[in-house]
């Protein structure tokens, strides 16, 4: 098991339970099913909070402490305004896990990478992110995940890619999905005993039921790792000891997300 992850339930009202979301600074449209939609979350209260300056290419590309402080700001301000737990919009933040949850003092569930070690253990998983050649084994092992994980990235470049790392104001849904379909095919051709497929990126969720129809596989994403654990908390009151919430079991995706079907134009931050 990787770093605490909060105080105990005894410490943590959840009779009135809220999700607090550290955003990026960005403005890229943010479909149904995105951690960034509030309407992706439809069983717990959700409330987002933009860390100013945090932009994708920073926290993806760059391996610097110094970006934590603003989150920490903006995490606690969350948890001031009422947030029992704490997630994020950019699964590279696993790289930071310990350090985050250290300085918060409700669970911080930073990436879709932490089911590796929990939900989707004992499985076979391969990860699908953003951008293959900045996912490192330290990512991995900050969040008790195998450095041996096979992973796929978005091909570098695509439409999909620049939206999201250059942070464009528009986004091709269509051609989203075509990316995150041809990223499970190319990591199912090298890797065809995988038993479960993971998506590190929190804008690639809307995409996870098209990907479980064409794989026949388990999809984990952030949104339904977040969704399944905050449902745990909830139904654990008065139970001891944070490691449980820890290993809360969440579900394999969202088959309610809309599949997308047009360019769309920008939309929440």
């Amino acid at each position: 098991m990787v770093a605490p992850i909060g105080p105990s339930l005894t410490e943590v009202d959840t009779r009135s339970a809220m999700l607090g979301i550290l955003m990026l600074d960005t403005q890229f449209p943010r479909l149904p099913g995105d951690v960034g939609n509030a309407g992706s979350f439809t069983s717990c209260a959700v409330r987002h909070r933009v860390v100013r300056g945090a932009s994708p290419a920073a926290v993806v590309r760059g391996d610097d402490a110094a970006l934590l402080e603003p989150f920490v700001e903006a995490g606690l301000a969350l948890v001031a305004e009422g947030a029992r737990a704490l997630g994020t919009s950019c699964g590279f933040l696993a790289r930071w896990q310990r350090e985050l949850q250290a300085a918060l003092p409700v669970p911080v569930w930073s990436s879709s990478l932490l089911v590796l070690a929990d939900e989707a253990r004992g499985q076979r998983c391969g990860v699908i992110t953003i951008e293959a050649a900045s996912l490192t084994p330290r990512h991995f092992e900050a969040v008790g995940g195998d450095a041996a994980t096979p992973v796929e990235g978005i091909t570098p470049g695509s439409a999909l890619h620049r939206t999201l790392l250059e942070d464009l104001p528009v986004l091709d849904a269509a051609d989203a999905e075509a990316q995150v379909l041809a990223a499970g095919t190319r990591l199912l051709r090298r890797h065809p005993e995988l038993q479960a497929l993971v998506l590190e990126c929190t804008n690639l969720p809307p995409y996870a039921p098209a990907l479980r129809r064409a794989t026949g596989l388990p999809v984990f994403d952030v949104v339904s790792m977040l969704q399944g654990r905050m449902a745990r908390m909830a139904g654990m009151k008065g139970m001891e000891g944070t490691e449980r919430i820890a290993g809360a079991a969440g579900t394999a995706g969202m088959e309610g997300s809309a599949r997308p079907a047009a360019t769309v134009e920008r939309g929440n931050r």
